[in-house]
């Protein structure tokens, strides 16, 4: 089980362009991988077929899954955007086992960042703070 209970972030939104702010989880080195879009603006969508609606790790989400030919791709797009917030990830990491999409996996890597699609005149996206904790 993971070690890593918390990430914590804050950063600037934008209303205009197409982009997504997201933690980006590695399970078992790069077999799976989660993605918790934080906040998503414009044409950007996740990879995969939407499976449920779900409140977990302490936010409302719609989860996609599917595969980018390389690894297994979890989606959980946040039903609203938001400009900081505090995710349960061993909550998020519990509740896919529970469904059965993996067993027992090792948590490889956390990531913050950003996938722009667009941002017409450029954007200066800026992280204001992160940070994970385990517990």
């Amino acid at each position: 089980m993971p070690k890593v209970r918390h990430a914590s972030i804050q950063w600037g939104t934008w209303s205009s362009g197409g982009y997504t702010l997201y933690n980006n989880i590695w399970a078992d080195g790069t077999t799976y991988e989660i993605m918790l879009w934080m906040n998503k603006t414009g044409p950007v969508g996740p990879l995969g077929s939407f499976q449920t609606a779900a409140t977990v790790g302490g936010h409302s989400w719609n989860v996609y899954s599917g595969s980018n030919g390389a690894n297994q791709v979890f989606s959980f797009v946040r039903t609203g955007n938001t400009d900081a917030g505090t995710v349960d990830i061993r909550a998020v990491l519990n509740w896919i086992r529970s469904r059965g999409w993996y067993g027992d996996v090792t948590l490889s890597t956390i990531q913050f960042g950003y996938e722009i699609t667009s941002a017409s005149g450029g954007r200066d996206f800026v992280t204001n703070s992160y940070s994970a904790s385990a517990g």
